[in-house]
């Protein structure tokens, strides 16, 4: 039986040929790698996948869509909640860090963005098919409208490229947005960092973009007795993401 994309589940499936060859071949996966991809639907995109690694771990939500998954023994089924699965601990049980792949559900894309950051020292690489807008907001460089928190939270992290943009029509049903394939991969760590005093740190900076640092991040620093340098005399988008880096190490270490 067909089945029908429900839009609870955000569901919107790639159908043409021709950008799926071109995603694999970004990603080109090697026989036993531990790859896992989320959100499989319809196979898609596992189907090319698994012709290449031989086997794949996968991350699916839909009852339906997972039950129909496990009758091809070349994928082990997760039948999960993205955002509830322990990343790391999957690491592990592969024996190796992961390479995560997937075409995300654009409705929750940025939680699932921010819960995989928890497990990046676990991670080789991720491939995802998102919204082209949020994948210009991770590659933003300081300066740019589209440079923000996404950007700053996941830039300190991972080296991002956006490596193929996709029109609706390539979907069924087609999105009422553009989209984009990004490829994240992880950073070496080169300083330790307290992410949750980062990521405080960078909520209130970008709390009022129109804003000039010393309205917003100003008092937030006055409040922590911080008395070292940084210039507030400017707006929250055109600090580097080194920066604020440099002042999580500087209020650690005050």
């Amino acid at each position: 039986m067909k089945h029908i994309a429900r839009k609870r589940f955000g569901q919107h499936f790639l159908t043409d040929g021709a950008i799926l060859d071109a995603i694999v071949d970004s990603i080109d996966p090697k026989p036993d790698e531990a790859l896992v991809e989320i959100g499989p639907g319809l196979g898609a995109m596992t189907d090319p996948l698994v012709a290449r690694c031989g086997k794949l771990s996968v991350i699916e939500l839909d009852r339906d869509l997972a039950a129909r998954l496990r009758k091809r023994p070349e994928l082990e089924v997760i039948e999960a909640d993205v955002l509830r699965v322990d990343f790391a601990a999957l690491a592990q049980q592969r024996g190796g860090k992961l390479r995560i792949v997937g075409n995300l559900p654009y409705n929750i894309s940025t939680p699932i963005l921010f819960h995989l950051l928890g497990a990046v020292d676990h991670v080789v690489d991720q491939h995802f098919m998102l919204q082209k807008e949020v994948v210009d907001r991770m590659a933003a460089a300081p300066g740019s409208k589209d440079y923000g928190r996404l950007s700053v939270m996941l830039q300190w992290r991972y080296h991002i490229e956006s490596v193929l943009d996709v029109p609706p029509e390539s979907f069924d049903p087609p999105p009422r947005v553009d989209s984009a394939v990004v490829r994240m991969q992880p950073l070496p760590i080169t300083q330790a960092i307290d992410a949750a005093l980062l990521e405080e740190l960078v909520r209130v900076a970008f709390s009022q973009r129109r804003k000039v640092l010393r309205n917003t991040l100003g008092r937030w620093l006055a409040e922590r007795q911080f008395t070292g340098a940084f210039d507030l005399q400017r707006r929250a988008e055109e600090v580097p993401v080194i920066e604020y880096l440099g002042l999580v190490s500087a209020l650690v270490g005050k």
